[in-house]
């Protein structure tokens, strides 16, 4: 199969939700043992030198950038850190499968987002596949019940940052590596964890916590990196849905993880969003095929 330009975003964003979904368990499991931000600052530790060395295998520029784009990253950083603090808030509070299905307004916040400030148009069966996976979204979170709880507002809090974060990222030149702007993330991140454990107890850290730490160092670092990607490929309308499969992996993981049961109402909400993925990302080939038909 030809890898069109949205295809190749749908893959990356797919990916991207799977390493986020896996680094969010894990952090999870760290949080039982070790305050927040010195999970985030040791994760960091371990991520930047990662991220150095794929850069320094790419002969990746670090320098270069223009005054414009200098402003788009520190943005993006400043929103990442916002997110990043919000999200896992929530997630040290709440159940993984939850916690991640209120992020799934992100396709309809971001789609939204894009056609305002971007000028992206948008077709109705796009408007339609994204509303439609919401709609499986809330039949998984049931806003108001058992399900949804104060914690519940720092995910949406994360929701609007995370957004911002994406626009920005859409707006940064061609000529701005990748790898650059997940670096400065992670820098950024790691910074601000440092800053924030001036005020935080310093936990002693065994050896499965070193271990846990090393599986989110990587699983964060291809997070980072395809998040990046995915929103400089395609077009927002269709890349962004794709983040429903976080679902997908997060009910999976919460089993195998935590023992967290789906209930019959989830697995529902979670089919919707499954056959709603399946359904773009057929209408997508069907329209490549019908675009190489009347090119020839």
């Amino acid at each position: 199969m030809r890898l069109t330009g949205n295809i190749m975003g749908a893959t990356l964003m797919t990916g991207c939700v799977l390493a986020y979904v896996v680094n969010d368990a894990v952090m999870k499991l760290l949080f039982a043992d070790i305050p927040l931000f010195q999970a985030v600052l040791l994760r960091g530790l371990m991520t930047i030198p990662l991220f150095c060395l794929m850069m320094w295998r790419s002969k990746v520029p670090i320098r270069g950038l223009s005054r414009q784009n200098k402003r788009l990253v520190a943005l993006r950083v400043g929103a990442e850190i916002c997110a990043t603090i919000a999200f896992l808030t929530a997630l040290k509070h709440m159940p993984l499968a939850n916690v991640t299905a209120i992020l799934q307004a992100l396709p309809l916040a971001v789609t939204m987002a894009a056609a305002l400030f971007l000028a992206e148009p948008v077709g109705w069966r796009r408007w339609s596949a994204i509303i439609i996976g919401f709609t499986g979204v809330l039949i998984v979170i049931r806003p108001g019940l058992a399900g949804f709880n104060i914690y519940s507002l720092s995910a949406l809090v994360a929701v609007g940052f995370i957004t911002l974060r994406e626009i920005t990222t859409r707006r940064l030149t061609s000529d701005v590596p990748s790898l650059t702007v997940a670096l400065s993330t992670a820098i950024g991140i790691t910074l601000f964890a440092a800053v924030m454990m001036a005020n935080t107890e310093w936990r002693a850290v065994d050896s499965l916590c070193w271990l846990l730490l090393a599986g989110a160092a990587v699983a964060i670092l291809f997070g980072t990196l395809f998040s990046v990607m995915a929103m400089r490929v395609g077009e927002i309308s269709f890349v962004a849905p794709f983040r429903y499969t976080a679902m997908v992996w997060a009910i999976g993981l919460g089993i195998m993880m935590f023992g967290d049961w789906p209930d019959q109402l989830t697995l529902i909400g979670t089919g919707i969003i499954i056959v709603t993925g399946i359904y773009s990302f057929h209408r997508e080939q069907q329209h490549h095929q019908v675009a190489e038909t009347r090119s020839d």
